[in-house]
């Protein structure tokens, strides 16, 4: 897909990680150190330095270093950050975040009808676009994917709408990490996260105040690393098992049940969240957990703004990219404007489109950026039914589209 030349070759491994790895650190060197990078976030810096760093051509922006981001860096932050959750209140949390999740997929569904009709006599294969999309907007890129392959859409129109996706995830995480920085917002919405951080904060810097110097030794380090790694192990083989002994074209029973058990994240959050209920003491004990998760998420953050590439869309997809831009302004609409009607938090609000669009991970990579520990695990949880529930919703709506072309 991407032919743009940089400075750092895709395969200098060594030098790409040192970048991610580097300017994560970075972003959270200035996040505690600065009370405008507090106020900013980490989280945005990463982004922000990430996308810069593309659209200037100095790093590629295609790797293996940043698909092993994706593939193992993500995945063990999971059960790092989940150590020290208590299912009980997970469980108190996730009826709320399932319902505002919920709403949030009418917008997604109400802007992909709204952008087809927009555009239906405009872009090309637009019913594929829309299928595409709206299956990605409900629970993050693995539907993308599986509309792709559900429909044959052809490689240059799965290309096209790669590229404008990209572009506009990094400019919505940037939109979505702000609004709670937003007096607008803070005036509009309930914010008890939000609150409870500013209550325990006792400096100007909250970031600094939360991530206080704690004491950590080595059986610390070997437990929390030792045990993610063999959590992420054993969860990943359980849902590849059973994913394998279930048919993919089953009955919808079957079907779900594929979605559900045989869901990598869903598989993994629901191990963690039971091996701590079992052994609360163990996890109890190991401190650090937290620490090591939330670091691996900023080089997540560092990834997600890489692929926003400017002249790519602009020579390539920029139709494509108003098409999203509607798709996610709806959405928004749709979870903010219902968010406030049916009281939810904003919190709660912001991390429901966030799983939505991005998906479960990037939505707990934003509630650990933000500090909002507590919903870690519910939006985890809940985010995964996405995985499931967008595929039926990007299948109905591009037959239903493909039968208007």
């Amino acid at each position: 897909m991407e032919e743009v030349t940089s400075l750092i070759h895709p395969e200098n491994y060594w030098v790409l990680w040192a970048i991610l790895i580097g300017w994560a650190a970075v972003a959270i060197v200035l996040e505690q150190k600065y009370s405008w990078a507090s106020k900013l976030s980490g989280a945005i810096i990463a982004l922000i330095g990430a996308m810069l760093l593309s659209n200037l051509g100095v790093i590629p922006l295609e790797s293996p270093v940043y698909d092993t981001v994706w593939s193992y860096v993500v995945p063990l932050a999971i059960p790092l950050l989940l150590f020290q959750s208590n299912i009980v209140k997970v469980w108190q949390e996730s009826k709320r975040v399932l319902i505002i999740f919920l709403i949030s997929t009418i917008g997604t569904v109400a802007g992909t009808i709204t952008a087809f009709f927009l555009f239906k006599d405009i872009i090309p294969q637009v019913n594929h676009i829309a299928a595409m999309l709206s299956g990605s907007y409900t629970g993050g890129g693995v539907n993308f994917a599986a509309m792709a392959t559900r429909f044959d859409v052809a490689e240059g129109t799965v290309s096209s709408t790669v590229v404008a996706d990209n572009l506009l995830m990094a400019l919505y995480f940037l939109v979505l990490i702000s609004i709670p920085a937003m007096n607008f917002f803070k005036n509009k919405f309930s914010t008890p996260h939000i609150d409870e951080l500013e209550k325990n904060s006792d400096s100007g810097n909250q970031a600094a105040s939360y991530w206080e110097r704690k004491e950590i030794s080595l059986t610390d380090i070997a437990s929390a690393i030792g045990t993610a790694f063999v959590i992420v192990a054993v969860s990943f083989s359980l849902a590849e098992f059973f994913s394998n002994i279930i048919p993919e074209n089953s009955n919808i029973f079957l079907s779900i049940l594929r979605g559900i058990i045989g869901d990598d994240y869903l598989m993994l959050t629901t191990l963690t969240l039971f091996l701590v209920a079992i052994f609360p003491k163990y996890f109890e004990k190991i401190s650090g957990s937290q620490e090591f998760g939330t670091f691996l998420i900023y080089i997540f953050f560092v990834v997600i703004g890489i692929p926003a590439s400017i002249p790519l869309i602009l020579q390539n997809a920029p139709l494509i990219l108003v098409f999203a831009a509607i798709i996610v302004f709806v959405n928004m609409l749709v979870s903010f404007g219902f968010g406030r009607l049916f009281k939810f938090n904003l919190e709660e609000i912001i991390l429901a489109s966030n799983a939505n669009i991005g998906g479960p991970t990037t939505a707990a990579a934003m509630a650990i950026s933000r500090g909002w520990t507590k919903l870690v695990g519910p939006i985890l949880i809940i985010g995964t039914l996405g995985y499931i529930i967008g595929n039926y919703i990007g299948t109905t709506l591009g037959l239903w589209f493909t039968s208007l072309m």
